[in-house]
């Protein structure tokens, strides 16, 4: 029987809009589970959450916690590690905290032509490979991020979000 690396992942909607989008859970459920099984991070049994924001919540958390004072598609909040040993009777492991803001996700779908489940997908994988460390801010770490979420999103059966680039 094949190891599950699944983490436990929890979708909070804070802003009305996404209840445009009643099959965004799902589909952050299924972009979550199909990087944790491409990753080489043990991520079995962790926590995180996804926040389903609007562009005035993702604006306020780009302002207070980045100094961008403007809306952005995702943010992500690694949890910081834990410190001391780890029992057997201790609480999950926490990853962190991603939020998506819908207006930036659905302006930035359109734009590009690509279907919203798509684009939306492809956020939450992006949030999620920060939250285990990977990051973009040289050219070489940008490469393999983005060879890392191209994999995830054909897995998907996504086209490559960076074909057209």
């Amino acid at each position: 029987m094949p190891h599950s690396n699944l983490p436990m992942t929890e979708v909070l909607i804070a802003a009305d809009c996404w209840q445009d989008q009643p099959e965004a859970e799902a589909v952050i459920q299924r972009a979550i589970a199909a990087a944790a099984e491409a990753v080489d991070e043990d991520v079995a049994g962790a926590e995180l959450a996804v926040m389903l924001t609007d562009d005035a919540g993702i604006r306020t958390l780009n302002a207070n916690w980045r100094g961008v004072d403007k809306p952005t598609n995702v943010l992500s909040f690694p949890a910081l590690p834990p410190t001391g040993p780890r029992g057997d009777d201790e609480v999950p492991r926490m990853l962190g905290d991603i939020a998506i803001a819908y207006e930036t996700t659905r302006r930035e779908a359109d734009e590009e032509q690509k279907p919203f489940d798509d684009h939306l997908s492809h956020l939450a994988v992006h949030g999620f490979l920060h939250l285990i460390g990977h990051d973009h801010e040289d050219d070489e770490d940008a490469e393999e991020m983005e060879s890392l979420e191209q994999q995830i999103l054909a897995q998907l059966g996504i086209p490559d979000p960076y074909a057209e680039r």
